[in-house]
């Protein structure tokens, strides 16, 4: 399972908010080891976080036994392979809702036995957002697929 996810995007505090109403609840936060940053908590029982950097932020590994380190890429685009899948308690016209009001791109599609909604923060990221039906459908697929070899 996945407990946090940081994503770069425009204006880190505005989608935050987006996500606390995405979530249903929770809390938004100024996230310390970057300026600019802040991390949404969904209040629900397996601590699901999301950290919002803004474009451009670079996590690095330092030569020193010491935390991760953070710098700017004034070059970087925001576009990115890594994404995940997410469950919200909204359904699909209300996540549809969301997306057109920010602007942002959202459609449904099919992943193979279950749909998500892909939703493009600012465009350039995407998240597969699963409704509660499309989380069931997914979940059920689940075990079938972990049995493959």
């Amino acid at each position: 399972m996945i407990h946090l996810l940081s994503v770069p995007v425009r204006d880190p505090r505005h989608t935050a908010q987006v996500f606390l109403e995405l979530f249903g609840g929770g809390v938004v936060t100024p996230f310390g080891p970057y300026e600019n940053s802040f991390i949404t908590w969904s209040g629900d029982q397996l601590g699901t976080a999301l950290e919002f950097y803004p474009v451009g932020t670079e996590m690095y590994p330092p030569t020193t036994p010491e935390q991760a380190q953070f710098r700017h890429n004034a070059s970087a685009t925001g576009h990115t392979a890594t994404h995940a899948a997410i469950s919200v308690e909204l359904e699909v016209d209300h996540v549809m809702a969301i997306a057109e009001r920010e602007g942002w791109r959202a459609l449904v599609l099919p992943r193979g036995g279950f749909d998500v909604i892909e939703f493009w923060i600012d465009n350039t990221v995407m998240l597969e957002l699963l409704t509660p039906t499309m989380a069931a459908d997914h979940l059920a697929l689940a075990p079938r697929i972990a049995h493959v070899r």
